[in-house]
C-alpha cells in the first residue's frame, strides 16, 4: 500500500483544479500547468483536496498512486507558490549576469557560455557569483538549475565551479611532498 498516495493534496485557495478526460489542469497566480493521467489511477476532486486511488490491485497501479498523488502536489505548490533554485559560483574571474533573454556565464573558459532561457523560466542575477532560478514547473525549474551546473561542475580540490547553495562538495587534499 502507498504511504504517500493514501494521503489527498490540499488545494489552497487561488487554485483551480479541473479533470477532462484523462488530462488535468490546474491554475493559479504562476500560471497554469497540465497533467496527462495513467489508466492505472483514478483522481477525485472534492472541496480544497484531490484524492487519488488506484484501478486496480496489481504492482503498476500501486506504483503509479503515489507517484501521481506527488505529481499532482507539485502542480498545485507550483501554481501557487513556485519553485526556486539557488546557485553559487566559486573561482577567481567566473561570473554570471542575465542579458535580455540569455544567461551570459563566464567560467574559466576561452569564450563565455550563453544559455538562452526556456520559457516559463526566470533566472535572476542579485551578484555576479548568485543565481537564482524561478519557474512553476519543478521538473523544469530542477532541469535548467542541472544544465546550468554542468558547463562547469564543482571541482573537488579548490572546489571551484557551479554548485546548488546548500550543497556540500567533498574535498580532497592537494599533492604532498
Amino acid at each position: 500500500m502507498s504511504r504517500v498516495g493514501k494521503y489527498p493534496v490540499q488545494v489552497p485557495s487561488g487554485v483551480q483544479l479541473a479533470l477532462s478526460g484523462r488530462t488535468l489542469v490546474a491554475k493559479g497566480k504562476l500560471g497554469a500547468l497540465k497533467l496527462d493521467l495513467t489508466d492505472d489511477v483514478d483522481v477525485e476532486i472534492s472541496a480544497q483536496q484531490v484524492a487519488v486511488k488506484p484501478r486496480r490491485d496489481d504492482r503498476r497501479a500501486r506504483t503509479m498512486w503515489g507517484t501521481t498523488r506527488s505529481l499532482i502536489n507539485s502542480m498545485v505548490t507550483g501554481v501557487s507558490t513556485g519553485f526556486v533554485k539557488a546557485m553559487e559560483i566559486n573561482g577567481t574571474g567566473y561570473r554570471a549576469a542575465v542579458q535580455g533573454k540569455d544567461l551570459v556565464l563566464s567560467l574559466g573558459y576561452s569564450h563565455e557560455i550563453r544559455y538562452p532561457i526556456p520559457a516559463g523560466i526566470k533566472i535572476t542575477c542579485e551578484r555576479p557569483t548568485a543565481i537564482k532560478v524561478e519557474g512553476s514547473d519543478k521538473r523544469q525549474v530542477g532541469q535548467v538549475a542541472a544544465e546550468i551546473r554542468a558547463y562547469r561542475g564543482p571541482e573537488p580540490y579548490k572546489g571551484k565551479g557551479v554548485k546548488y547553495e546548500n550543497e556540500q562538495i567533498l574535498r580532497k587534499e592537494g599533492k604532498k611532498k
